[in-house]
Formats: structure tokens, sequence, C-alpha cells
């Protein structure tokens, strides 16, 4: 039987990441042969993460590296997560986020099978990576999805992470500065667009919507009625797709009709017009405002929209991505109550 010293503790343990104890049960049980006791940590933490494949894990970190070598402009995002908001605050968890996406960003997978098998910088691929931690930091951890973005010499990159990594985002602007691309990236981590602009939504995507904002009307309109406060109409247009001119046009002469109603001398139409056609535009606008962001009030001048923004600096947004951690994710709803009648059994 060979000796176990702390010395061949201590390597294994850096070599794999493995507590004291399981490196030192690892050594005992292959006779202090360092590549066996390697093997036997990776088998054992494949077998923990077969056990915990089944459990949600809806919490984490989102992982944002931009490659600045000379092989450079190419942006990679990452979302892994962990059963617990508790581990996301774990260093081991914190670095494998980080040396995760760096790894996917230089590696440029074309999938996930491919990111899997790319190797991190300690020789393990970062499918085994995602197991072993499983098995050091005892819970499920896995690589839910990445993205990546490049970009041309004349394009500049954003980078911003809200809350701690919770949020992440990756901009790609064209004729903009540094310091615009990520004011951007901040703004779409606040206002979560979904797309760039609204001939990108999908027409069923926006009757979904405007039945959603109407929904929400109806709700608003209830409580007015307690009041005695006079309803809220329904929004019959949601986005500038559905603007028409035939629609502006009829918009138009029920705004005259309406001026005319109210007894307001024509000579003064033209004033008042532009600004009540613009009032209807804003209105029957709102799943743009919602979901494409040059359509959204820029958040730190709200006096104008992104589009006009960047249009005002002369640049142009190619692409975005936005990470958010444990968005489409059902999480498990605890019933406190039911966990105490159970163990009173």
């Amino acid at each position: 039987m060979a000796q176990i010293t702390a010395k061949l503790v201590k390597e294994l343990r850096e070599r794999t990441g493995a507590g004291v104890m399981d490196a030192k049960k690892a050594l005992v049980e292959v006779d202090g042969d360092m590549d066996k006791a390697v093997q036997y940590l990776r088998d054992k933490g494949m077998a923990k993460a077969a056990k915990k494949a089944d459990r949600v894990a809806a919490e984490g970190l989102t992982g944002v590296y931009v490659n600045g070598n000379v092989n450079g402009n190419v942006a990679a995002i990452t979302e892994v997560n962990s059963e617990t908001d508790f581990v996301s605050q774990n260093d081991k968890f914190v670095n494998l986020v980080n040396e995760a996406t760096k790894t996917i960003a230089e590696g440029k997978p074309a999938d996930m099978e491919a990111a899997k098998e790319l190797k991190m910088a300690d020789g393990t691929t970062l499918d085994q990576s995602f197991v072993n931690a499983t098995a050091t930091i005892g819970e499920k951890i896995v690589l839910r999805r990445f993205a990546l973005e490049e970009k041309n010499d004349d394009q500049e990159f954003g980078a911003y992470q809200h809350n701690g990594g919770q949020i992440g985002v990756i901009t790609v602007l064209e004729g903009a500065d540094a310091a615009t691309a990520k004011h951007l990236a901040m703004h779409i981590a606040a206002m979560s667009p979904k797309v760039i602009s609204p001939d990108e939504l999908d027409d069923q995507f926006i009757t979904d919507q405007l039945a959603v904002m109407n929904h929400k009307i109806d709700q608003d309109n209830e409580s007015r009625a307690l009041v005695h406060k006079k309803p809220l109409p329904h929004l019959v247009y949601g986005s500038a797709k559905q603007l028409t001119d035939d629609v502006l046009a009829k918009a138009k002469e029920d705004i005259k009709a309406e001026l005319k109603e109210e007894g307001k001398p024509e000579k003064i139409w033209d004033r008042i017009i532009p600004g009540k056609m613009q009032r209807f535009i804003d209105d029957n606008t709102q799943v743009d405002k919602q979901f494409a962001v040059l359509s959204q009030d820029y958040i730190m001048d709200d006096s104008k929209t992104v589009g006009e923004f960047l249009k005002e600096k002369g640049a142009k947004l190619v692409a975005f991505q936005r990470y958010e951690v444990g968005e489409g994710i059902e999480k498990k709803q605890e019933d406190f109550a039911a966990e105490v009648r159970e163990q009173m059994k």
C-alpha cells in the first residue's frame, strides 16, 4: 500500500478541485496512482451528476467575455445554472462561468455539442468541467446556453452585466464609440427588448401582445369604475407595421372631425393635427415600445427614442444578445406547509 502524503492530496485537489477527504479517498482506492485517482474522481463526479440530472437548476449567473487577442472581434455570452442562488456566490462557480465563457469566445463552437468538447485551461473538456463542478460543489451545474457575436474593425462591442451577473448583455454597434455601445447595453439590460426594429416582430406575436395589453386595460377599468373614472379605451393597433397609409389617413380624418365638432377654427387645424397624429402613433405602437429596442424611449434621456439617440450619434445597432438568469425556466414552487405536514406524519 502506497503512502498517501499531504503533498499527493494537495496535487490531486489542484488538478481536480475535489475536497480533501474525496481526494484522499481516491488516492487510497487506487493505491496512490495520480492518473487513476483523477479518473476515479471523474467517474464519481459523473455518477453524482447523473443523480442530480432531474433537478431544476434555475439560478446561477451570466458570463460575458470579449475576445481581445490578435484573432479578436468575437464576444460570447453564456448562462450557467445552479440549483440555488447561494452557489452563484461560490468562487469556484464564478471562476467556472468566467473560464467557460472565455473558452467559448476563443473556440467559437458551432453548437452546444461542439462547445462541450472545447478544452479548458486545465486540459479537461468543458463538459467534464461541469461534471466535476457538480460533484465538487454538490449541486446540479449546467451550461444552459451561449451565443457568439462577431464584429468588423469598424464596429464596437458593448458589454454589460447587471446585478452581479443576473443579466448579461452584448451589443454590436457601427459608427459608435465604446462608451455608446456600453450605454446601449445598459439600456437593453434594463428594458429587455426582444428585437432591434418593429419589422422583426411576428404578426401573431403583435396580436397576442395586444390581447395581453387590452386585458390589463380591462383590469384597470374595473378599478377606475370603483372611483367613477372614465374607462380607458382598448388599443386597436400595437405596431408601426399595422399603421398603413389607409389607417393613418383615417386617423387624420377622425381628428379633423373631432376638431370640427369641438368648434376649433379650421385655420388652426394644421397646428393641432401633427401633435394629435403623433399621439395616435404613440398610443398604437405600444408593442413596439415594449419589445423593439429602436422604438423604446432611451433610458438615459426619455425625450428621445433609442433610434433617435443612435441617429444623433451617427450609429447603427447591428446586433445584441441579452440573457437573464432563469428566464423561461419553470421554477419549483415550495409548499412549506405541506412539507411540515409531511414531516409530522
